[in-house]
Formats: C-alpha cells, structure tokens, sequence
C-alpha cells in the first residue's frame, strides 16, 4: 500500500486489514478441523422449555454429573481407558477417554426443580423447564 493510496476516492482503508483476516482464518480452520468436543450434543429449545440429549456410550448414569444454574447446563463425567494388553500396540486412537466436562449456555432461564433426566442406551437426554414467572405473557389489548 502507498502513501498516495489515501487521498484515491472510495478507498478503504481496512480492506487489507480484512482480506488478512480473512486468510488467517483459512488457515487456522484447518487446526481445528479434527477436534470434536465430548459429549456430542443436541439442543432444541420451544416456548417454554429446552431438550438437549447428550452421546455418553459406555459411561453408567451413576457416572454422570448433571446440574443447572439459571440457564446454564453443567455435564461431567469420566470416560475409563480401554483395557490394554502388553502384546499390543494401538493402531489408531479417536474415542476420548478421561474427565469430560461440557457447560451449555441456554436460551433463558430454568427452573431447577423441573428438570427431568433420562439416560437409556449411552444417550441422555434432558428437558428443562421455564419458570411460570419468566414465561412471555400475552397481552389483551382492549379496543
């Protein structure tokens, strides 16, 4: 870029400063490309409550930590490592293993006493409801 660049009409002057950043991001996607967060989950939020079902192969429920604080989800746990011989080597390794923790911000408040839990086949699932008090209220507007 020149000095006689700036007084050019319709110049911006952040245009190479986007086209960096635009190649810094191409670049850096490829790093994170194969990393995967664990557990995988879904969330789908309606009117008044929110489901989120969670991936959890191989862990028991007695090894899941669930909790809620006003919209927030925590999901802890630990994954075992498989057992290994002393004759084997591993070929490829992809399934995480160790402590996990995930916390998921929700789209608004839930009350903790209406939370409801279910975990059949590695997947968990959960439904949080809305408190009556922070559902939206529809207004009779008198004519």
């Amino acid at each position: 870029m020149l000095l006689s660049d700036f007084g050019r009409t319709g110049f911006d002057p952040f245009l190479e400063m986007r086209r960096m950043q635009q190649e810094m991001n191409q670049r850096l996607s490829g790093l994170t490309a194969g990393a995967q967060e664990f557990p995988p989950i879904n969330l789908w939020m309606g009117e008044d409550s929110v489901a989120v079902s969670a991936e959890l192969p191989g862990i028991a429920p007695d090894g899941i930590d669930l909790t809620v604080r006003e919209n927030t989800l925590t999901l802890k746990g630990e994954r075992g490592s498989p057992a290994e011989s002393e004759k084997s080597a591993w070929h490829r390794r992809e399934r995480p293993h160790g402590s996990f923790s995930r916390t998921v911000q929700l789209p608004f408040r839930v009350d903790p006493e209406k939370v409801e839990a279910r975990f059949a086949n590695g997947l968990l699932e959960v439904e949080l409801h809305r408190p009556e008090a922070d559902r939206p209220k529809k207004i009779q507007i008198k004519g």
